[in-house]
């Protein structure tokens, strides 16, 4: 190996590498024997101090041992003064930096230093960062060293730029520390937050108002740092374009903020007297204070999620009691307060009308594209020209395809349909392997863009027929939808989320490969359901649409299904309100 002539051992020296092994194994096996009777006695002693350490030096991943180690340094904290305490932990933190040298990637070995760090009378944090920066300029990727280093900046109060400058100068040396990367994301919105937008007009403020901290910071970080972060990160993919490193925290600069967890949607129907209710993020409403009110006085109502897979939905139900807003002559108004979040949303139930909604559509919740600045966008533009000058020199470097897709999406998703479309199918050629993830990534910007272009026409209507979907997403924003055609797809199932369709009368799913209906689940107003030419081969996967009460017309043609004995007889009895079935 590496050029050195390898030298046959001897029987004879095989017999004693054997002898020497066991003799070590006799002299651990009893040392761990004694360090588990000594426990179970529960003696706590500077012997089974020497035990453990003993035992640990050569093998630093016993979990056992350090938690007896732990509970005899417990013990020596009540029988020993403050500074003998202080020695003893020093001592500590120098034998496991001996561990670390072992495998400086021990689970064990960095856990103990936390736990003694913690526990230290006058800690060392600035021995404690030296000694993550010696560990980390030998393996800028030790993700065990890069969590105790976030624990000693977090405890000793290390300022967030001097952190954000220590990430400066690892890149600097190595454009591929993708802890480094990920760090800066982490650091970022800390030191350059977004300035906090003025209050939605259905938002209450809060009676008090914490301050921002990393767990609870929206992530979001101003544009003036974000047009820096570019070129810094563009420098790194053009000296190693074929690094993922610098791809990855370019993808998450380009990512959308989090979004404002509000009501999004209230849609109320007279016939089936019912409210349905649309969250930006799913939500248990049984447990985050959702309170109904109608025409002034609050109703004792039951929430339930649209499909009983769901603990967690962005759509929830409820059913008012018969007669509250049957009558077509009345108007009421109904409010849904969110108490956990301080938010409200009204909607108005007008005479005449036998449905009505007050949503904020796509486009108002900047959900697949944010609003950009002439100086961002600007700069985006300027992005995409390096990244397309870049892919004719590297015209098979997925990452450069992958970025350019983003950018185009951050830009004008509509606009740049069809380059889209083609880079994908670039994709999937030169990165085969991952052919499915792009194909699902393709279906998930497809259904955005028809989402947004719906939006735009102002019509119920969603069709999204032969584009090669494999997926669905996104499906708590058509809530209102009406009338759906998936056909001539690449579908294999309705998923549970096609519950949250509750407005739907029509669905045109066609020539697809749909095994599995067990999203088309109490569908309130589905009326007639196209499934000609796909997989279903039981009657048992029709199960679901008998949970629909106003299903009249099936077509099941070209399925497996209708090749079994009795199918008609068997439907008929499953599906007693369908009259018009096409076999």
């Amino acid at each position: 190996m590496h050029g050195r002539v390898k030298i046959k051992s001897t029987a004879q020296q095989e017999e004693e590498k054997r002898k020497e092994r066991e003799k070590k194994l006799k002299i651990y096996v009893a040392a761990r024997d004694a360090c588990f009777s000594k426990r179970k006695e529960g003696i706590f002693d500077d012997e089974a101090l020497q035990l453990t350490q003993q035992l640990l030096s050569s093998n630093p991943d016993f979990a056992t041992l350090w938690n007896y180690r732990r509970e005899i340094l417990m013990h020596l904290e009540t029988v020993k003064d403050e500074d003998e305490v202080q020695k003893i932990y020093e001592a500590e933190l120098s034998f496991l930096e001996s561990c670390l040298k072992v495998n400086p990637k021990s689970y064990g070995s960095w856990h103990h230093r936390c736990w003694v760090s913690a526990r230290l009378p006058r800690p060392d944090w600035a021995r404690e960062l030296s000694l993550c920066d010696r560990c980390l300029s030998l393996d800028d990727r030790n993700f065990h060293c890069w969590d105790y280093r976030r624990m000693v900046v977090k405890v000793s109060g290390v300022p967030v730029d001097q952190e954000l400058s220590f990430t400066d100068r690892l890149i600097g040396s190595n454009f591929s520390n993708y802890s480094s990367w990920h760090y800066r994301s982490t650091l970022l919105p800390l030191l350059h937050p977004e300035s906090p937008e003025p209050p939605s007009p259905r938002r209450e403020p809060p009676q008090t108002s914490p301050p921002p901290s990393p767990q609870t910071h929206s992530h979001r970080v101003c544009e003036e740092q974000l047009l820096k972060e570019y070129e810094l990160v563009q420098n790194a993919f053009f000296t190693d374009p074929n690094d993922q490193s610098a791809w990855f925290y370019y993808r998450w600069l380009l990512g959308r903020a989090e979004r404002e967890e509000m009501i999004s949607c209230v849609y109320v129907s007279r016939d089936e007297e019912r409210v349905a209710v649309a969250f930006s993020r799913p939500v248990n409403a049984q447990s985050v204070g959702l309170l109904l009110v109608l025409d002034g006085q609050p109703q004792r109502v039951e929430w339930r999620s649209v499909h009983p897979r769901f603990k967690h939905s962005p759509v929830w139900i409820c059913d008012l009691p018969p007669g509250t807003i049957g009558d077509i002559t009345n108007e009421h108004n109904l409010t849904v307060h969110w108490t956990e979040k301080h938010t409200h949303r009204d909607c108005a139930l007008y005479t005449g009308r036998a449905e009505s909604w007050c949503r904020d559509s796509a486009t108002d919740q900047e959900l697949f594209r944010s609003e950009l600045s002439v100086e961002k966008t600007s700069v985006l533009q300027s992005e995409l020209q390096s990244c397309n000058q870049l892919l004719e020199l590297e015209p098979l470097n997925k990452w450069c395809l992958l970025t350019i897709i983003l950018l185009m999406r951050a830009l004008d998703p509509l606009g740049y349909e069809k380059e889209t479309l083609a880079h994908f199918q670039t994709l999937r050629e030169v990165d085969s392997m991952r052919s499915a993830y792009y194909s699902d990534l393709c279906s998930k910007f497809m259904i955005e863009n028809t989402i947004l272009k719906m939006e735009y026409a102002e019509v119920r209507v969603f069709s999204i027929s032969d584009k090669n979907l494999t997926t669905l997403c996104h499906l708590d924003q058509l809530l209102l939808v009406t009338h759906i055609n998936l056909s001539s797809n690449q579908l294999q199932r309705l998923p549970p989320q096609f519950a949250m369709l509750q407005c739907l009368e029509v669905l045109e799913a066609d020539d697809n490969i749909i095994e599995s209906l067990e999203g088309v689940y109490h569908l309130p107003k589905l009326e007639e359901l196209l499934l000609k030419n796909n997989k279903i081969s039981t009657v048992a996967d029709l199960q679901p649409l008998a949970s629909c009460p106003k299903l009249k017309h099936l077509d099941l043609r070209g399925n497996p299904v209708t090749q079994t004995p009795d199918v008609e007889s068997a439907l008929a009895e499953l599906l007693p309100s369908v009259t018009d079935l096409l076999l």
